[in-house]
């Protein structure tokens, strides 16, 4: 059974033992199996990962894949409700606030390379609807690496839980999804000295580690038709984040979630589009990393 179905399989198992599963318990499930599994891309990160990148089945949230870079060197959390190795014994407000403010039950700061500033823009509803998710997922006993930071950490202020624009002003919710679900500027936004060039908003020159001694650049994402994807049609654009292919034929690299987002509506993708259209276009060349071309040990 794949991990997309859980949620479905969790309230079919609650029906079958003569307990009530209530309609808005199950929507709320269903928007959180959404969520994950799409645009927010959970296990993305929050998955073991083979040498070659791969996940091991029934590893999709069980955490453990190291990422490392001159501010940190983390290990992913486990993120199934196992009570030792997971967030079992966790309350629904101590993970809300661990996605939302980047703060364990014990008042540890854990981010990043985790996307709390993002997050921290979520509603209410939709983080509600992730922990409900989460709550459905098989416990995985698997303990990860102690995770260490060389930079100042600092825990993210409140939410205030704002709720998402509606779907009907497809710039306003696609707005949403990219910068309080999907954090495409998390990864999109060059470094500049003290942090992200939020000047240069989605204009990429990130570089990430995959592996020992593999990276990628991420791509300009802005308007820009030089540099950005400014020259890309609405389908040219949809076709590069659900399959990972570009108009050039070229292949784009991870950690860009294509088969996460391949599971995303398509009013939520053309949202997106419409949104990433209104950035600023900033010029910035960056040679794009082409997943084929990786040497994966």
């Amino acid at each position: 059974m794949s991990v997309y179905s859980v949620a479905a399989a969790s309230a079919a198992a609650l029906l079958a033992l003569g307990l009530p599963v209530r309609a808005q318990d199950e929507a709320l499930v269903k928007r959180g199996e959404y969520l994950v599994n799409g645009p927010a891309a959970c296990s993305n990160c929050h998955a073991t990962r083979n040498p070659d990148f791969t996940i091991p089945a029934g590893m999709e949230f069980a955490g453990g894949f190291h990422i490392v870079d001159p501010a940190f060197d983390v290990y992913t959390a486990n993120i199934t409700p196992d009570t030792e190795t997971g967030i079992g014994d966790w309350t629904d407000d101590q993970i809300i606030k661990a996605i939302r403010e980047g703060v364990d039950p014990e008042g540890k700061v854990i981010f990043p390379p985790m996307p709390v500033p993002t997050y921290n823009n979520m509603s209410d509803d939709d983080v509600k609807a992730i922990v409900a998710y989460l709550r459905t997922l098989p416990a995985v006993n698997h303990e990860v690496g102690e995770s260490t930071w060389n930079i100042p950490l600092q825990a993210m202020p409140p939410a205030k839980g704002a709720p998402a624009p509606s779907a009907d002003d497809p710039v306003a919710y696609g707005g949403y999804l990219v910068e309080a679900v999907a954090h495409c500027f998390e990864c999109h936004t060059p470094m500049g000295p003290t942090g992200p060039d939020l000047a240069r908003l989605g204009a990429g020159g990130m570089l990430i580690t995959l592996a020992p001694g593999v990276t990628a650049t991420t791509p300009n994402i802005t308007p820009d038709p030089e540099t950005g994807i400014g020259g890309w049609s609405d389908d040219e654009i949809r076709n590069a984040i659900i399959s990972g292919v570009r108009p050039d034929g070229g292949h784009v690299s991870p950690p860009m979630p294509v088969q996460w987002f391949a599971n995303m509506t398509q009013g939520d993708l053309d949202a997106v589009v419409a949104f990433l259209k209104t950035i600023p276009a900033v010029s910035n060349k960056v040679e794009r990393t082409d997943f084929q071309k990786a040497n994966f040990p």
